[in-house]
């Protein structure tokens, strides 16, 4: 997801700040606070810290997930008055994050909170692009977005999942600069996001196999170090499976969700 910098104490690559275009962080918004920081404590081994105490009431107390004192995640408190969808959402990194606000608008996607300052930790806002897909755009200060990845608990990929790629592909390439490297297959309908000639994210078109209830969204991908024994504590600490262990082109991977419902997916790399 980003440019390795050096070692971590964990064996995995830390990280500066991200090259705008580049998915920088994933967040979620929730009910119960301390049921989900026990769920993915567990499950990945996160620390918690209370994030920016100045944010706007539009955001709500915030937690932030930590691995061996690097940030990896964000999570929320839902305000009681708000009713929007339990869900993981990346954010992509921006110089200027009103610019981008107007790239979304122009680009025929929607600016759903924002922009606006989170504290010191840097400025924000939440879009939507032309089908309904929700991510964040994020302008760093304090906070540089997510420090470690590459060892067990940290984000390794993000995925649109969508009707078909050809819908959306542009949206991204007009707002973010993204180069598009698509999948050449007649019955797999996948484009690759590239930044600086890498990889940073994919878009799937899955027709009529886009589940009725979410709609087009962007899915997290989580490494672990063991799928089919991530998927069996997911179970166990209340959260259940949406596709079983699987081995894919990348690795082995399975998607769950947690036990408010955001789903997500863990996976093994194969590096």
């Amino acid at each position: 997801m980003t440019e390795a910098r050096g070692p971590a104490g964990l064996n995995g690559t830390t990280h500066t700040r991200h090259a705008p275009g580049v998915p920088c962080w994933v967040s979620l918004m929730v009910h119960a606070m301390d049921t989900t920081q026990e769920f993915y404590g567990e499950l990945f081994g996160w620390q918690f810290e209370p994030g920016p105490q100045q944010l706007p009431r539009q955001l709500g107390p915030s937690a932030r997930a930590l691995l061996d004192g690097h940030e990896v995640a964000g999570i929320g408190q839902m305000p009681p008055d708000q009713h929007l969808s339990i869900a993981w959402t990346p954010y992509f990194a921006s110089n200027d994050v009103n610019q981008t606000a107007e790239s979304v608008r122009h680009c025929g996607g929607t600016v759903g909170v924002g922009p606006l300052d989170a504290g010191d930790a840097g400025r924000l806002a939440i879009g939507l692009d032309p089908t309904g897909a929700v991510f964040g755009i994020w302008q760093a200060a304090a906070h540089l977005g997510t420090g470690i990845i590459g060892v067990h608990g940290t984000p390794a990929w993000i995925e649109l999942v969508t009707r078909d790629t050809e819908s959306v592909v542009k949206f991204y390439q007009g707002v973010f600069g993204h180069e598009l490297e698509p999948v050449v297959s007649a019955d797999f309908d996948y484009v690759t996001l590239q930044s600086g000639g890498r990889a940073v994210a994919g878009i799937h078109g899955v027709g009529h196999g886009l589940p009725r209830d979410r709609g087009p969204h962007w899915l997290t991908y989580f490494e672990v170090t063991d799928v089919d024994a991530a998927t069996a504590q997911v179970t166990e600490l209340g959260g259940h499976i949406l596709r079983a262990a699987h081995d894919s082109t990348y690795g082995r991977v399975a998607t769950v969700a947690d036990p408010e419902g955001a789903v997500f997916s863990v996976i093994h790399t194969d590096r």
